[in-house]
């Protein structure tokens, strides 16, 4: 299938891409030559200039040391009316970046879309993806720089951006758009840190992550389970980051899928054995594209709390065993989230075949927060996990609720 010479390619590539950053334009020119997609290579902004959209990147730091990298587009290129306030944050998921909301164009991809709408539209990166890699203090090449699970990135990350975007824009709220790991996060910011949960006019959440008990993904935990045997190891050796992108994995699935053929058998599969078929949903382009910034990475520590999640009925914090449970939470047992604290207007929309958040745990979350106002399920039976950064169908199936809900607690701005 591949020749020796796109063998020696690749790995020439990886060298050059890890062994010094400055070379990173040279060898993105030399993937492209040798037929990787354009798009695969560009960042954020260089996606959103490509296809006539104006964006600006930010730089947020976290009251823990963080220096995170966020993105906005300021007004959409089919945004012909005034802009609508407050402005929106756009949260990914696990192992992503903000990069997934352009990887399928401007036809389909949410950040494309809902900037369309003439929404302020701000696409977040927390701690440990490709784009937020730095810290005030600590070395990341040191473990304790990924020493976080979700709990930090919803304590300090979210929170974070939600005071630079409402003192960037002098908005006092914003609307929040958070997928999967997303979700996730923003309910752990409410649980944490209430405050910043009653600065969200309204939440959509999308295919929420949260309670993980049902999930039906058998590569995921299995993935987690090696992380959890690994961890050890890995942490002795002085690994401290899962999936990172550049590594291996990335670059590998990159290169591989690369090709239209690939891409569209193998690669595809790939997408299929993670999370559900659904036939005709993701082009084959968007596949040849997503690779080029997936997967973004996270710490190691993040999934070993996955592994947890997986493993239990509820949602709960990190478990250190019970010695240490002790000594963090005063009792041997992790504490759950207070998903009461989720007071605010919440829509959460979901699929039926989606196998990474399923239905039965979509269910008691929405039994477990006060106020949803609408549990949409997408009338499409097939619709799954990664059809939401990913579908060429976002634009029927989720973009009208999703909007619907953004004008109820929206309001006409500038010019």
């Amino acid at each position: 299938m591949f020749s020796k010479t796109d063998v020696l390619l690749f790995f020439s590539l990886f060298y050059l891409l890890n062994a010094n950053s400055a070379k990173l334009d040279i060898v993105r020119q030399f993937k492209i030559l040798k037929g990787y997609p354009l798009d695969s290579q560009l960042n954020f902004t260089e996606l959103a200039t490509e296809y006539g959209y104006t964006a600006e990147e930010h730089v947020v730091t976290t009251e823990d040391g963080y220096i995170l990298t966020i993105f906005r587009i300021v007004r959409g290129r089919n945004c012909q009316g005034p802009l609508r306030k407050p402005p929106v944050l756009l949260m990914h998921g696990l192992f992503m970046s903000s990069d997934l909301w352009m990887d399928s164009g401007p036809g389909a991809g949410l950040a494309y879309l809902i900037s369309d709408e003439c929404y302020d539209l701000w696409a977040g990166n927390v701690r440990g993806n490709y784009y937020s890699k730095r810290h005030t203090n600590l070395n990341p090449n040191t473990i304790e720089f990924w020493n976080f699970t979700v709990q930090e990135m919803g304590r300090y990350d979210v929170p974070a951006m939600i005071d630079y975007i409402t003192n960037y824009t002098s908005s006092e709220t914003i609307n929040y758009v958070g997928y999967s790991q997303g979700g996730c996060i923003y309910l752990v910011m409410c649980s944490e840190q209430q405050s910043y949960c009653e600065k969200v006019e309204v939440a959509i959440l999308i295919a929420p992550g949260s309670r993980l008990t049902y999930t039906k993904s058998i590569p995921f935990r299995v993935l987690t389970d090696i992380y959890e045997i690994s961890a050890p190891f890995l942490i002795e050796i002085g690994i401290y980051q899962a999936l990172p992108w550049g590594g291996i994995v990335q670059q590998l699935a990159s290169f591989i899928c690369k090709d239209n053929e690939t891409a569209d058998t193998t690669c595809r599969d790939v997408l299929d054995k993670l999370d559900s078929p659904h036939p005709d949903s993701i082009e084959t382009e968007t596949i040849r594209v997503l690779f080029g910034h997936f997967p973004a990475g996270t710490s190691i520590k993040s999934m070993l709390w996955y592994n947890q999640a997986l493993n239990v009925d509820d949602f709960q914090k990190f478990d250190y065993g019970p010695v240490i449970n002790a000594e963090v939470y005063n009792s041997t047992t992790p504490p759950s989230y207070n998903l009461s604290a989720t007071t605010n207007p919440t829509v959460v929309i979901s699929g039926r075949n989606d196998f990474l958040s399923v239905p039965p745990d979509n269910e008691w979350l929405v039994n477990q927060l006060p106020n949803v106002i609408e549990h949409v399920v997408v009338e499409d039976p097939l619709w799954n996990h990664f059809d939401v950064p990913w579908s060429k169908l976002t634009s029927k199936d989720i973009l009208p609720k999703i909007t619907d809900y953004l004008y109820r607690y929206s309001k006409p701005g500038r010019g």
